[in-house]
C-alpha cells in the first residue's frame, strides 16, 4: 500500500534534526563509561574499611591532595588525611555517630595535602552493608569547601567590621547623649533632687532632656521636655531646646514666657516641610519663708502633667490643661499652674516613655502602663523622697523590659522635713 503524502510529511517530522556535532557529543555522552564518572567527578570519592583503611580513592581526590594512589590505598587510614583537629574530631565524634546512625553528612573537615596544605571539605559517609545486612565498607564523599570557607570568612569578616562600627555608633551616641544632659543638678537649699534617664535604645539618640539650673537670687529653674523623633535630628533640637530655656529663663523668668520664647525659636528655626516640636515643662522654683517648702509655677507646652506626693501619703496630677506643643503652631497656648511644696511633699517629672510603656512586651497585647497607673504607683509610693521616687521608678521601668520602647527621663524634687518633723 502506498503512503499518502501526509503519512510521509509525519515521518519527517521524527527525523533527528541535530547537526552532526550535536550528535557526536550525545553520544559521547553515552559512552562515557561509569569508572570515568567515578574518576573524574566534581567531588571526591573513597571507600574505607570499617577500621577506615582506605581500599578506593577517585582521582579528583588524588588531585586535591597531591597524593599518589599506591601511597595511599591499602596503606593509610582515612583520619590519616585529617588534621589533627579533625583527626580528634572524627575519632569521637563522626565515627562514633556514623556507627550508631549509618550514615553522617555535611560535616566541616580539613584535609592535610601532600606539600603540608590544608583543604575545608564537607564529607558525607554511608555505610554498605552485605545482603545479610552486615556492613562491609564505608562510602565517603568529599565536597570542595574552599569557596564556601572563604565565604564564610568574608562574612565573618564583614560581621565583625560591622560590629565594630555598630560599637563606634553607640559610643558616639552616648556620648552626644551625655552633652545633652547635664552632668549634674544644681545644689538648691532646702530641697533634695534626684533624676535618671532611661535609653531604650543604644543604637539611637533620644530627644528627653531635663535641667535645673540657679536664677536671680532665691529662685531656681527647672525644665524636663520630649524631642519628637530620635536620632541626630531630634538632638540637634534637643540641644537648641535645653540652651535656649537657660538664656530664655535668665531674660525673662515667667515659665510662661520662656516657653513662648522656646515656641518662637523653633517655629523660625524649623518650618515648611521640616517642623520640629517638643512638649516640655517648666517651673520657676522660690523659697516660701513664711510656710516652709517652696512655691512653683509650672508651666506646660502639651507635656504630661507633674505628679505631686505630699506628705500625707495622698498622690494627685498638677493639671496645665491647654498647653500645646511647642514649635507646632506660632502662637502656641502656654497653659500655667501654682502650687506649694510643703515639707515631705514630693514633685515628679516624666516624660511619656514611661506612661506609654508595654507592660506585658512578651505577650505582645500592647497594653500601655498608662497615666492611671501611674497615679496609683504614685500614691502607694507617697509619702516619699526624690532618691527613692527615683529607684523606684528605675525598678518599674526594669519590670517593663523591651517593652519600653521610647527613652524616658524622670526629674524628682521633695522638700526635706525639718529636723523632728515639725514644719515652720
Amino acid at each position: 500500500m502506498c503512503r499518502t503524502g501526509d503519512e510521509g510529511e509525519g515521518a519527517d517530522a521524527h527525523r533527528d534534526e541535530r547537526s552532526p556535532d550535536e550528535r557526536a557529543q550525545f553520544a559521547a555522552l553515552l559512552e562515557d563509561s561509569v569508572e570515568d564518572l567515578y574518576e573524574h567527578a566534581p567531588c571526591g570519592y573513597l571507600s574505607t574499611l570499617l577500621d577506615g583503611k582506605i581500599v578506593k580513592i577517585n582521582n579528583t581526590l588524588l588531585g586535591w591532595l597531591g597524593e599518589r594512589r599506591d601511597d595511599l590505598v591499602g596503606r593509610r587510614n582515612f583520619s590519616d588525611l585529617l588534621t589533627v583537629g579533625g583527626r580528634l574530631y572524627h575519632e569521637t565524634h563522626f565515627a562514633p555517630l556514623l556507627r550508631m546512625q549509618n550514615e553522617i553528612s555535611g560535616v566541616a573537615l580539613e584535609l592535610k595535602a601532600a606539600d603540608g596544605s590544608r583543604l575545608p571539605v564537607l564529607v558525607t559517609s554511608t555505610v554498605k552493608r552485605g545482603s545479610d545486612g552486615q556492613p562491609l565498607l564505608i562510602r565517603t564523599t568529599v565536597s570542595d569547601a574552599r569557596d564556601r570557607r572563604a565565604y564564610e570568612t568574608e562574612l565573618l569578616r564583614a560581621r565583625e567590621e560591622a560590629d565594630r562600627e555598630r560599637d563606634r555608633l553607640q559610643r558616639l551616641a552616648t556620648t552626644l547623649q551625655q552633652t545633652l544632659l547635664p552632668p549634674a543638678l544644681a545644689s538648691v537649699p532646702g530641697l533634695d533632687v534626684a533624676a535618671y534617664y532611661h535609653i531604650a535604645s543604644v543604637d539611637e539618640v533620644g530627644g528627653d532632656f531635663y535641667d535645673l539650673f540657679p536664677l536671680a537670687a532665691g529662685t531656681w529653674g527647672l525644665f524636663l521636655g520630649d524631642v519628637c523623633g530620635k536620632g541626630a535630628a531630634a538632638a540637634a533640637v534637643t540641644s537648641l531646646a535645653r540652651y535656649t530655656l537657660r538664656a530664655a529663663a535668665v531674660y525673662d523668668p515667667d515659665p510662661a514666657a520662656v516657653l513662648d520664647n522656646l515656641n518662637t525659636v523653633l517655629t523660625h528655626e524649623y518650618n515648611g516641610t521640616d517642623p520640629r516640636f517638643c512638649t516640655v515643662i517648666f517651673g520657676l522654683l522660690t523659697p516660701d519663708p513664711d510656710r516652709g517648702g517652696f512655691h512653683i509655677t509650672l508651666a506646660s507646652g502639651g507635656h504630661p502633667p507633674a505628679l505631686l506626693m505630699r506628705a500625707e501619703g495622698t498622690a494627685d496630677y498638677l493639671p496645665t490643661p491647654g498647653g500645646q506643643l511647642i514649635g507646632a503652631l506660632p502662637d502656641a497656648c502656654i497653659a500655667t499652674t501654682t502650687v506649694h511644696l510643703a515639707p515631705g511633699d514630693t514633685l515628679l517629672l516624666y516624660t511619656d516613655g514611661l506612661t506609654e510603656a508595654h507592660i506585658n512586651a512578651t505577650t505582645g497585647d500592647g497594653e500601655r502602663y498608662g497615666d492611671d497607673a501611674l497615679l496609683d504607683f504614685g500614691r502607694a509610693l507617697a509619702p516619699t523622697v526624690a532618691g527613692d521616687t527615683v529607684a523606684a521608678i528605675r525598678d518599674l521601668l526594669d519590670t517593663f523590659g523591651a517593652g519600653v520602647d521610647d527613652d524616658t527621663a524622670v526629674l524628682a524634687i521633695h522638700v526635706p522635713r525639718l529636723p523632728g518633723g515639725e514644719q515652720k
